[in-house]
């Protein structure tokens, strides 16, 4: 990173949409791990760092356009309140990012596709209440001071970028608070390039309660913020963000729902139904709305992504 081209505009240059990819956590599950813990798939970094590798791999495989890397609850405090120094959790934070650069090298020396685009690292950045783990990051209102939040960032995105990721995704972020810091943090790293998506209270206000619209107006004069959108929503709202955004903001926007299921912090389990067995035909009204990068959260898998990549590629 560095090099102040902003690589979500080059890819939507040459493609009609930029593919993400879906749930890691959920894959990392289906292979075996047990998640059930405050670091969530940040854990599995620790533990089994070869099954993050292949799942990155996979959702290449899928069509992915990128990766997200497995740090979204990876933070200093977190890892230290489990016994590891800040140093191990830096390296383990970088871990994140070299282990989803090397999936994406192997992947396009072993297939070299040639009518898509080479996948970018997307480091992921986690809300603060993420490493609360108790659901915070879905409603917003922590109660802390902004020095705080910068404090808590500042170390994870150094870490990403040192690492060599392409942008960064601040994602799920529930309070314009902590958007607002993270904002003021990137013009710390001139050169980097971020997306900021939200969770939502519902269509219109993000988690803590303020108008989406306000939000997508105010980040559209922030130059390194390359896309707004909303991740880790029910894909039944959708169509309705995207409205608001495109009125607010000239950015690309990107979205990425859950499976529509409610997810229960306390049990660190998922309830209710699902509502994205026909993926791709969600994604394609998403695209027909204005969004120009697709893809998957919570319960989401490379099935869903191999269905919509047969959309555009």
């Amino acid at each position: 990173m560095g090099n102040n081209i902003n690589l979500i505009e080059q890819v939507l240059k040459e493609h009609s949409v930029m593919i993400l990819d879906g749930a890691l956590a959920t894959e990392l599950e289906a292979r075996g791990c047990d998640l059930k813990d405050p670091l969530w798939s940040a854990r599995v970094l620790l533990e089994e760092p070869e099954l993050i590798y292949e799942v990155h791999y996979d959702y290449f495989k899928a069509g992915a356009d990128c990766a997200i890397t497995a740090s979204y609850q990876a933070s200093i405090d977190g890892f230290l309140n489990r016994g590891i120094t800040e140093k191990e959790a830096i390296s383990l934070m970088k871990q994140s990012v070299e282990l989803a650069k090397k999936a994406r090298d192997d992947f396009w020396k072993r297939e070299q596709p040639t009518e898509r685009p080479k996948p970018l690292v997307v480091a992921s950045a986690g809300p603060y209440g993420a490493y609360l783990a108790d659901g915070s990051e879905y409603v917003g209102n922590y109660g802390v001071s902004d020095d705080l939040l910068a404090s808590f960032h500042q170390p994870r995105i150094e870490a990403f970028i040192d690492a060599g990721a392409d942008l960064l995704a601040f994602e799920t972020i529930p309070s314009w608070q902590e958007a607002n810091v993270l904002c003021e943090l990137l013009k710390e790293f001139p050169n980097v390039w971020a997306w900021l998506s939200f969770s939502l209270k519902d269509a219109k206000h993000i988690s803590d309660g303020t108008e989406l619209a306000f939000c997508a107006r105010k980040l559209n004069k922030e130059e390194q913020i390359a896309s707004i959108g909303v991740n880790c929503v029910p894909a039944t709202i959708v169509v309705d963000a995207i409205d608001i955004l495109k009125k607010e903001t000239n950015k690309p926007i990107v979205v990425y729902p859950n499976s529509g299921e409610t997810y229960d912090a306390e049990t660190n389990t998922w309830h209710g139904t699902t509502n994205c067995e026909r993926f791709d035909y969600l994604a394609n009204e998403w695209y027909k709305s204005g969004a120009r990068l697709i893809g998957g959260c919570c319960r989401t898998s490379p099935k869903h992504i191999e269905a919509i990549t047969k959309l555009w590629r």
